[in-house]
């Protein structure tokens, strides 16, 4: 590879530098510090080390990097523009943080080709790349052959005193260390500012000690903003360990060039302005006009787009030998890929009578996971220590450790928040894999980030949730969720699914895996108790999210609208109901998310505006459900925090019984 001279060298990095000085300034908007002093760093990473196609952007076997401290994203579209990224044009650049722009105020992977995931939220990046290198080493482990590696790339991740700063970061990158993710590499921008100023007003420790204690490989820059050597020896130095990650510190001046802003808050999060935009170009001699890049710096900067069709061919010829060698291996490896389901996978999940014995939906959930490896094997995951209350271990397939990455079971330990963004990462690598992360369904609150982050960033993650209601008993309080399925059914594109009993559980996973290979999250919420199977469930009725399981002769007089759990104690109110002579309608709604979706004939099939009398019935907040009760409706539901006692005791207290829901209907049939 052609390496660039010292004065070119400088001519690309200051070619960053202004796209994002020039981008932010037309703006009026934007972090132009983080560019300015990180360019050095990345310029080293894109030009000298990192193996890209930019006419390909998805090219299996590319290094992924992550700009962690996503606010500096003018650095990334720079470089993607300058390498010759399709994606990034000089117009694009000019549209930062506009309307639809392609370059949006923080990297977002679902509108800008070359954004390996969306960062912003500070230390969610640095978490993504742990994924992203568990991807990589567990495809790894699973396919590459002792005389073929198709599977062989790194992950780079620029972070920042923020990311460092944020509590998941601290998770993600022990977990990293403990599995020695030896193609993990982060560089970090220590440039000792943050928002309210010098860093050192709320951050001290040391942090290469701590990484050092995570069992990272450190390495330090002291000067990065000019030390290029300095950088590629580092980088370098990073590959050449195999056994564990590398942070790589790199001592950079915030806003470098700026006269009288550079090293000072008032760069992080702000334009220059003209006066100090003339200085700055000034002081480092740069001659041109506002997004104009030398000929010398694009024509040495687009050399990425040779190298890059180079790696891709050199790639294509040793999967062509592989595959001439290995082909089950290869047509498995493509099918991952293509994220194609093989044909029938679907037929491995149970169905249900109701003379089947009654068990905890979590239990189902095992089974579904069980029967699905068998058929999937793609399926890699688990729980943050909670296995074996969550039932999330694949049998017979061993635990993903240091040295047994092939293996899919992950032991996240107590890490909630940064095993959500971790398993992002894993669905965000593109190589079909299907994670899963596991807890209570409280703990969420633990993880709200990454699972919003999944449902923006379209990462198709299953989140398997269990202990889903009061029903979890004896914990309390602080373990039973109220008003915890409401506010997930709120975010967006995260499909929320809580199953009546084996038959829906089976029907959620259909929907789950089918989701995840179109990139979209879904989150299950299972039983710790025991729940009946039921005559009137099935897998086909949860692909519509409402449907009905006991219906009248004729209009009904009133709708009972169960889900979950509760779904029994409207079966079963009915049935008193229907002997005393009353028209009684029961609707599952496992997902309301789904049953919006349908069409509005669907939607009346179900729950016809006639029938105004309607009780929903969920161990739950009632938020969110007047939309299906209406103005004559009521809900059975829990407006207040719980409490602690026996499940069984919990439900019966709170009102979670055949008699209550009979009395709460009878109250609206008057």
């Amino acid at each position: 590879m052609a390496v660039a001279t010292q004065s070119l060298q400088e001519l690309c990095i200051n070619s960053i530098r202004f796209l994002a000085i020039d981008a932010v300034e037309k703006a009026k908007s934007g972090h132009p510090g983080l560019p300015m002093g990180a360019a050095p760093m990345a310029f080293v990473l894109w030009d000298s080390f990192m193996r890209y196609n930019p006419k390909n952007p998805k090219w299996f076997n590319r290094d992924r990097f992550v700009l962690s401290a996503g606010h500096g994203s003018m650095l990334q579209y720079a470089l993607l523009y300058l390498t010759g990224y399709d994606s990034v044009t000089i117009e694009d650049i000019k549209q930062f943080r506009q309307w639809e722009s392609k370059t949006p105020g923080h990297p977002e992977n679902f509108m800008t080709a070359g954004v390996e995931v969306t960062t912003g939220p500070l230390g969610q990046g640095i978490a993504n790349g742990v994924g992203l290198a568990i991807a990589e080493a567990h495809l790894a482990a699973k396919f590459n052959k002792p005389d073929a590696k198709i599977v062989d790339h790194y992950t780079y991740v620029i972070l920042g005193d923020g990311c460092n700063m944020e509590g998941i970061s601290g998770e993600a990158c022990s977990f990293a260390g403990h599995l020695g993710l030896g193609k993990l590499i982060a560089l970090y921008d220590d440039n000792h500012i943050s928002i309210d100023g010098s860093t050192d007003i709320a951050f001290t420790e040391d942090v290469s000690k701590r990484f050092e204690a995570y069992g990272w490989h450190v390495l330090h820059v002291e000067n990065g903003n000019t030390d290029l050597e300095g950088i590629a020896k580092a980088i370098a130095a990073a590959k050449a360990v195999t056994d564990k990650p590398t942070m790589i510190k790199v001592t950079t001046t915030i806003g470098y060039g700026s006269p009288n802003k550079a090293n000072t808050a008032g760069v992080h999060g702000a334009a220059l302005g003209a006066d100090e935009v003339k200085l700055t170009r000034e002081k480092l001699g740069w001659e041109y006009e506002p997004f104009v890049i030398p000929e010398d710096a694009l024509n040495h900067t687009r050399k990425a787009v040779e190298r890059g069709a180079g790696y891709e061919t050199d790639w294509n010829k040793t999967f062509a030998d592989y595959k001439a060698k290995y082909p089950q291996e290869a047509a498995e490896f493509e099918r991952y890929i293509s994220s194609k389901l093989p044909d029938g996978w679907d037929k491995v999940l149970p169905s249900y009578t109701a003379e089947d014995k009654a068990l905890p939906t979590r239990k189902h959930s095992e089974n579904c996971l069980n029967k699905l490896a068998g058929v999937l094997p793609e399926l890699i995951g688990g729980s943050a220590d909670l296995t074996h209350s969550n039932l999330t271990e694949v049998k017979g397939k061993g635990d993903f450790q240091k040295g047994q990455y092939q293996n899919p079971n992950i032991h996240f330990g107590v890490r909630e928040h940064g095993m959500g963004a971790i398993c992002n990462g894993i669905a965000l690598h593109g190589s079909g894999l299907i994670p899963y992360g596991a807890t209570f369904l409280i703990f969420t609150d633990y993880m709200r980030a990454a699972i919003r982050l999944s449902a923006l960033s379209q990462a198709g993650v299953i989140w398997v949730m269990t202990h889903d209601s009061i029903g979890q008993g004896e914990d309390g309080p602080t373990h039973q969720p109220i008003e915890t399925l409401a506010s997930l059914r709120a975010i967006p594109n995260l499909t929320v699914i809580r199953p009546a009993d084996g038959n829906e559980t089976s029907g959620a996973y259909k929907i789950a895996i089918k989701k995840a290979k179109q990139n979209d999250p879904t989150l299950l919420a299972f039983t710790r108790q025991n729940v009946p199977n039921l005559a009137g469930t099935s897998i086909e009725g949860v692909a519509k999210g409402g449907y009905i399981v006991v219906d009248s002769d004729g209009t009904p007089d009133i709708i009972l609208i169960g889900t979950g759990s509760e779904l029994s104690l409207c079966v079963t109110a009915a049935e008193k109901l229907t002997a005393e002579g009353k028209k009684v309608r029961v609707v599952s709604m496992p997902s309301t998310d789904i049953f919006d979706a349908q069409d509005a004939a669907y939607k009346e099939s179900v729950l016809p505006s006639s029938v105004t009398k309607r009780l929903s019935v969920e161990a739950a907040s009632s938020f969110g459900w007047h939309k299906y009760v209406g103005m004559g409706g009521d809900c059975v539901s829990i407006d207040r925090f719980g409490a602690s006692a026996p499940g069984g005791v919990c439900l019966e207290k709170f009102g979670f019984s055949v008699d209550n829901v009979l009395a709460k209907a009878k109250a609206l049939l008057g």
